[in-house]
């Protein structure tokens, strides 16, 4: 029995009443006329909006049924498909039952749809993938591929989602991305004009920067410059990121006499000495900035440049209203830097 009520809308296909709804629209899905399928796919979508419903939707092993779907000859069944699936991994058990069944390789197909929407709904539905430690981990197979995605696609959201995917992907493993030429990559377009591409883009970058090879290739290709020059945006998570990366390189000897060469110090120490704020990202930069510079000090040169400033640091390390954390970094840096042999 279908449910009444109003003018039913065109885009939907008529759905029943009850635990009957799901079955039903999948049985749409299987007729050979393109509309209904996707009226089928749009209903589904709405009904999706109901935890009950994913969950019968993948008890029932409905989602094998998908496979053939993103196979469609028709662009706009592959993506609506795609979008059916960004609704089904947001919750982890459905994601769970997506990566164990056999989606993954036909989905990953769609990377390179002739249909921009339907490639980015693909993007949609991996980034979502990725948040989950499971997914990122099934996806590590496709870095090299989104990698080289980064150089084909010139849309604004794509870029984001590709640079989103690689960096929660990465924090599993940053091998896959490190021989895909990713600090390379990634470096390109730390100086995209869109913020939201630099912003991912850093943050990427020092998920790969975790390692020592990364660090190494970091240094090696001149990314310290711009890095440096992002510590100035306005945009907090930019700098958090940009901070971020700079405190990884300059655990090696190559990243701290760049970063003085750079004159960094007054960079940082402007971030450190920002009027005290609660927000916790603020708090976030000025712990990196703190940890570069007590990295820094472990220079002869940057001792002696920090020795100045010593009366900044000092006061932000015996700051009772200071945040512990905060005031803990500083008197490490304090000590660094008053350290004599």
């Amino acid at each position: 029995m279908l449910m009444a009520g109003g003018v039913m809308d065109p885009s939907r296909a008529p759905v029943a009443f009850g635990r009957r709804a799901v079955p039903q629209l999948f049985e749409e899905l299987q007729q050979p006329d393109a509309d209904r399928r996707l009226r089928a796919l749009n209903s589904l979508c709405d009904l999706m909006h109901d935890p009950e419903r994913i969950q019968q939707t993948v008890r029932a092993g409905f989602l094998q049924q998908l496979k053939v779907l993103l196979e469609d000859e028709d662009p706009s069944v592959r993506t609506t498909t795609c979008e059916l699936l960004l609704m089904l991994s947001c919750k982890y058990t459905a994601s769970e039952a997506l990566l164990s069944s056999s989606l993954l390789p036909p989905l990953s197909r769609l990377l390179d749809d002739s249909s921009s929407s339907c490639r980015r709904s693909v993007h949609r539905v991996m980034k979502q993938l990725s948040v989950w430690t499971s997914g990122a981990s099934a996806l590590l197979p496709l870095v090299p591929k989104l990698m080289l995605k980064l150089n084909e696609e010139e849309d604004e959201e794509v870029l984001v989602l590709l640079l989103s995917t690689v960096s929660c992907c990465s924090r599993e493993d940053v091998l896959p991305a490190l021989a895909s030429d990713g600090v390379s990559l990634l470096g390109q377009k730390l100086s995209h004009p869109s913020p939201n591409i630099r912003r991912e883009a850093a943050a990427a970058m020092m998920t790969l920067s975790v390692c020592e090879d990364g660090r190494q290739q970091v240094c090696e290709q001149a990314l310290l410059p711009v890095l440096v020059g992002l510590l100035q945006e306005d945009d907090i998570e930019i700098q958090i990121h940009a901070a971020g990366v700079i405190m990884y390189a300059v655990v090696i000897t190559p990243g701290k006499q760049q970063c003085l060469d750079l004159d960094a110090i007054p960079v940082l120490l402007d971030l450190v000495s920002k009027e005290k704020e609660e927000e916790d990202r603020r708090r976030v930069l000025v712990m990196y900035s703190l940890r570069v510079l007590t990295a820094l000090a472990e220079a002869p040169e940057g001792r002696r440049l920090l020795l100045e400033q010593l009366p900044l640091l000092v006061a932000r390390s015996g700051a009772a209203e200071e945040d512990e954390n905060i005031r803990r970094a500083a008197q490490t840096a304090v000590s660094v830097i008053t350290w004599t042999p």
